[in-house]
């Protein structure tokens, strides 16, 4: 790829990674990393500030079951380490075998031959990584590390805005599933006579009782009262 393509494609990668959605923004980020390295896969681990550990958040090959359950410490394994020294590693057979790799037996990926693995980069430092692997021996060329290093660097801004709003909608709908506990207590504690803690204790023991969510609950709640003063 001549120095003209790089630009052109690092541009094009600017036009396409814009969701606000995170999940769109992985996905997008895996097509393009997979386009530039032609690897047997891509996995995609997203830094959580609080607790200090990288968090699997997209994958090339379907793990669903595996999204958001599979976490790491801050440098420890390759993917750890990467974060760490913000740095890329490009292993290009034996990526298993290097001292600072760290099995999931879970993630068949864990046998592949060869690694590359860059920073996600904004401007307050790390917010998570890719790994992209082949299931053979894959010499990296000098173009696919700084290209992809190149494209964790662009696509800083758009994760960091993508999980921002994540946030804040995951906010938005804890006061609003509050609101709706605080209400259906209300409505326990004048019914029944219960003390604030015994009306969300009947909440909680309803939701595993009927495995329903406790939002599911309280809006039960809510609703048969409704209806009950509709009938009067």
């Amino acid at each position: 790829m001549s120095d003209k393509k790089e630009l052109n494609f690092l541009y094009k990668v600017t036009q396409t990674v814009h969701s606000l959605e995170i999940d769109k923004v992985l996905k997008e980020i895996v097509k393009i990393a997979i386009q530039v390295t032609c690897g047997d896969s891509c996995l995609i681990y997203i830094l959580d500030n609080k607790r200090n550990e990288l968090v699997l958040r997209a994958s090339k090959n379907p793990h669903p079951d595996l999204l958001r359950k599979i976490k790491m410490k801050v440098g420890v394994g390759l993917t750890g380490w990467v974060a760490k020294e913000k740095k890329p590693v490009a292993i290009s057979s034996g990526a298993s075998r290097d001292s600072r790799f760290k099995f999931f037996r879970s993630l068949p990926e864990d046998r592949f031959e060869a690694f590359l693995s860059v920073p996600i980069l904004n401007k307050h430092g790390v917010c998570g990584v890719i790994n992209v692997q082949h299931q053979q021996k894959h010499i990296h060329s000098k173009m696919e590390i700084n290209l992809l290093s190149a494209i964790g660097k662009l696509v800083g801004g758009a994760v960091e805005n993508a999980l921002l709003i994540e946030e804040s909608l995951a906010l938005k709908e804890a006061l609003d599933l509050r609101k709706l506990v605080e209400k259906a207590k209300g409505i326990l504690m004048k019914k029944t006579g219960l003390s604030e803690d015994e009306a969300f204790h009947r909440l909680q023991k309803e939701s595993m009782n009927t495995r329903k969510s406790l939002k599911e609950v309280a809006e039960a709640v809510i609703l048969a009262q409704k209806l009950s003063l509709d009938k009067t």
